[in-house]
Parts: structure tokens; C-alpha cells; sequence
């Protein structure tokens, strides 16, 4: 059947439609994304503001028609961090689900990990053995570990790329007091928020999914030659400076980067060294396979039953 699934997330409204039958590889067929941004119009009490709403509902309902257009029998829709952390995101969602006669769920941190890893088993096949999964989004990132296809340990950090760079860095390029504090924040907050499975774990794999792993591993090659399905934390080192030295207008015109996420991808890239050097990683694996993945993985598997 011709699944579609409704990705709410802190930089963009995106729908993914495939093909999906249990038992078989689900098989993209259309993809539609608006950058909206929806945590640059929170407000100073945390909610989001009527402009916000009005982009977001718009976003949907466009997102919706090319579903329909595209004879998508089932809409599986989700929100994360930006509607999940929004203190008017439980009524946004109650509005969108009447007016829209959908079922946008809000998924917590825990929940985004388990669907990602879910996806990277599947992708990667048990002869992968233990694996870590690593994703950074626009709200959070998000770490799992197991050797199962529920993951033994999974948990969700305040540091995804939009979110710190709107409230920590500053300037164009930044400035390097900001990115110091950026810097100092990212590691606190991994040091002060690892569990002890995760800090000493012994996966025989190490894998990173999402937009901002992929493009990391894109710059790296074009600049010194790395693989682009693997990133090295040696390329990470060498590459944060550069990109901190460049403008926004510049990092757009890098491999992969838009003009939406050109801000962000610097924050990005720190997260990513930080979380790889707490963690003695010294290489990851790019699985094409995340989120939206996982959660029609998931489905598939409760039809089954």
C-alpha cells in the first residue's frame, strides 16, 4: 500500500510517501518539504505565535493535497521537539487533527530514538551486532543503544542544531564568544546527561542518521576526501574552524547545505565532535534510513499482528 508520513519537526514540515507492505522494503515515491522553522516563531512565554499557527496550518494542508495527489492511501503524521516543547503545542495539535481529520501524534525524545534505531536495525541487518545510533535534529539529539531492534537505552538531549543556534550563537560569521558558550553548553550538557550504558557501552557499530550527519559527511569529503557513507571525527576537528569562519551565505553554497540550514549546520558539527570525542568514536556510519522510516517499519509491524 502507499504509505505517507507527516514529519512536523523543528525545521520543516516534511512528508515522505512510499510504497510499504510487510515484509517488504518500503520504496520512496515522492518527497515534499517546506522549511518553516516553527521554533523561530516561539514567543518569549513559549508558545507559538498566531503567525507560526498560520505558516504551520498552510504547511500541512500543502503537504496533505500532494499526499492526496499522489493516491496515498494512510497518512501516519508526527510531531517532535519544536510542537512537543511549545506550551500551546498540545492545542495546536487538537486544531490540526479537527480541521485536517489526521492523527498527528506528539512523540516524545525516547520515542524519536527507538523509531531510529527500529529504522538503522532494519537498514544495517543483525549482522551488525550491538549498535549505537546517533541523530541529530533541529530540536534534539537523540542517542540509542541495543542489540535488539528495541534498543536497550534511549534517550533524548536538548542540543539539536536550530535550537542552539538561535539561542547561542550570535553574529555572521559567529562570534567566537559564542561559539565558546556553544561549546561549553554542548559538553555540560552531555557529561552531566549520559546514562552509564551509554558512557561505557560496547557497540559493535556506530551509526549516524538524518540531515545533519549526511551533510557533515558530504562537506568532509569534498574537503578532505572522506568517505561520504562514513564521517571521521579527524574531519569534524578539521572542519568546525571552517565552517565557523563562514559566512551564512557561504555555508550555503556548500554540498547539501540550503540557505534554511546553512545557519545551522556549524552548531551541528559541534554537537557531533562533542558527542564523538565523549564517546572515544573515532568513525560513524551514515544509515540512509531514520525517523519517518522507523515509524512506517513500526506500523507495518502492528498491521501484521
Amino acid at each position: 500500500m502507499r504509505l505517507g508520513v507527516l514529519d512536523v519537526g523543528s525545521n520543516t514540515v516534511h512528508l515522505q510517501v512510499m510504497d510499504a507492505h510487510v515484509g517488504a522494503r518500503p520504496t520512496p515515491t515522492t518527497n515534499h518539504k517546506i522549511d518553516l522553522r516553527l521554533t523561530e516563531y516561539l514567543d518569549r512565554d513559549g508558545r507559538v505565535s498566531e503567525q507560526g499557527v498560520s505558516l504551520l496550518l498552510d504547511a500541512i494542508e500543502e503537504s496533505i493535497a500532494h499526499a492526496k495527489n499522489f493516491d496515498t492511501q494512510e497518512i501516519l503524521a508526527l510531531a517532535t521537539s519544536a510542537l512537543r516543547e511549545a506550551r500551546n503545542g498540545n492545542q495546536i495539535i487538537s486544531n490540526i487533527n479537527k480541521r485536517f481529520d489526521i492523527d498527528l501524534q506528539i512523540l516524545s525524545g525516547q520515542e524519536e530514538a527507538r523509531l531510529t534505531f527500529l529504522a538503522a536495525r532494519r537498514w544495517l541487518g543483525w549482522s551488525a551486532g550491538k549498535l549505537l545510533v546517533l541523530d541529530i535534529g533541529g530540536g534534539s539529539l537523540e542517542i540509542a543503544l541495543g542489540q535488539d531492534e528495541s534498543p536497550t537505552t534511549a534517550l533524548s538531549l536538548p542540543l539539536g542544531s536550530g535550537r542552539l543556534t538561535r539561542d547561542l550563537l550570535t553574529g555572521d560569521p559567529y562570534s567566537s564568544k559564542s561559539v565558546s558558550n556553544l561549546e561549553k553548553y554542548v559538553s555540560d550538557t552531555i557529561k552531566n546527561s549520559l546514562a552509564n550504558s551509554i558512557r561505557n557501552h560496547d557497540a559493535e557499530k556506530i551509526v549516524g542518521t538524518s540531515k545533519t550527519f549526511r551533510t557533515l559527511a558530504r562537506i568532509t569529503n569534498l574537503w578532505y576526501g572522506d568517505a561520504t557513507r562514513s564521517l571521521e571525527i579527524d574531519a569534524l576537528v578539521g572542519a568546525i574552524p571552517r565552517l565557523g569562519d563562514m559566512s551564512n551565505a557561504q555555508r550555503a553554497a556548500l554540498p547539501g547545505v540550503s540557505a534554511s540550514r546553512a545557519p545551522q549546520i556549524h552548531a551541528g558539527a559541534i554537537v557531533a565532535h562533542k558527542i564523538m570525542e565523549f564517546l572515544s568514536i573515532s568513525e560513524l556510519e551514515i544509515c540512509p534510513w531514520a525517523l519517518r522510516e522507523g515509524l512506517i517499519l513500526k506500523w507495518l509491524d502492528w498491521m501484521e499482528k
